[in-house]
């Protein structure tokens, strides 16, 4: 199922959602009565699909659809998506944001830091003259979260294990993968990785999934693990830590969660464990030698996909504000290019 067929639609559900202010749920401390609290007072660029890392990373959505699509006749959003992007992300929001970020240090930790750096990886990725444009616009950003992690790292002696947005393992994994930050900080965030989880095993993946996961801890895990060993290395490690993979046995990982209630915010998250879940089972896979391991994978992807791709719109704004962004992760799997 390729990302070109859901291009123009996840780009006008997108567009629709990081111009809209409200409903906006800030995770902002007040601390006088004289502060502006209006979203986009707060939040220049980054002020609409109800809270701060979902418009960021709509806003990385759409630049993969543009970049992916944009000039096409399967894309006629191009127009309406530049000019957005060029709204938003201007130096001067930027560095509105950054600045927020810098005097917040555990504001968006690390999810929305993550998706920042993405954002701007996909614009680098995008080339020409608007990317260069919006990834210049950017930098100030991106300098902003690795000054962060420089911080936060070093101290960082455990992981955040379940699997909603303070997951460590999907949050550093897509800082590796966007290639926007220093060789330094991507050798500390590898070895940060590698002391949380190098020695992992027997994943207790019975106890998945959690009521509102829109991450698998587990597989989160070893998609980060992924990236940081070498192939055979990886598939020694993984048997270690999903020792069901290889002998067969039933595993929960790879049961496509029931979700009881679309409309639940929270519930409702599991419809993105579906789509987060593809994704990592996709890249897993692809990482695997030929096999049996890797196709069981494999198919579990496609079925975990095949269930959440329906309810990416539904009109309903609790999951319309970011669950595209999952889906297009899980479409888009794959490929040899920045998240």
């Amino acid at each position: 199922m390729p990302l070109t067929a859901y291009a123009a639609g996840f780009a006008r559900l997108a567009l629709a959602n990081i111009t809209r202010e409200y409903p906006n749920f800030p995770a902002h401390l007040v601390t006088s009565p004289e502060e502006r609290l209006e979203p986009s007072a707060l939040h220049p660029a980054f002020y609409g699909a109800y809270d701060w890392h979902s418009s960021v990373h709509m806003h990385w959505l759409l630049v993969r659809l543009l970049r992916r699509h944009g000039g096409t006749a399967a894309f006629p959003e191009t127009a309406p998506v530049v000019e957005v992007l060029d709204r938003h992300l201007t130096p001067e929001n930027i560095a509105a944001e950054a600045a927020y970020l810098l005097d917040r240090p555990s504001f968006e930790r690390p999810y929305g830091w993550a998706w920042l750096v993405a954002l701007a990886a996909e614009c680098r990725a995008h080339g020409g003259a608007a990317g260069a444009r919006w990834a210049e616009a950017l930098a100030p950003g991106v300098a902003a979260v690795e000054r962060l992690l420089a911080d936060w790292l070093p101290k960082a002696t455990y992981p955040v294990r379940h699997g909603t947005h303070p997951n460590s393992a999907f949050a550093l994994g897509l800082v590796l993968d966007s290639g926007e930050v220093s060789a330094a900080t991507t050798q500390a965030v590898r070895e940060r990785l590698l002391a949380w989880f190098a020695d992992d095993h027997d994943a207790p993946a019975h106890w998945e999934p959690s009521g509102q996961d829109f991450l698998s801890p587990a597989l989160t895990e070893a998609d980060a693990m992924r990236r940081v060993l070498e192939r055979e290395r990886f598939a020694q490690w993984l048997d270690r830590f999903l020792p069901a993979l290889r002998s067969g046995a039933p595993c929960p990982l790879l049961e496509v969660p029931v979700v009881s209630d679309h409309a639940d915010p929270q519930i409702g998250h599991l419809l993105g464990l579906a789509l987060s879940r593809a994704a990592a089972l996709r890249s897993i896979a692809a990482a695997l030698p030929h096999g049996p391991v890797r196709t069981r994978l494999a198919e579990a992807a496609e079925a975990h996909l095949a269930a959440g791709l329906p309810a990416v719109r539904r009109g309903d704004f609790t999951t319309d504000h970011w669950l595209a962004t999952f889906a297009a992760l899980a479409l888009d799997t794959g490929r040899d290019e920045p998240m």
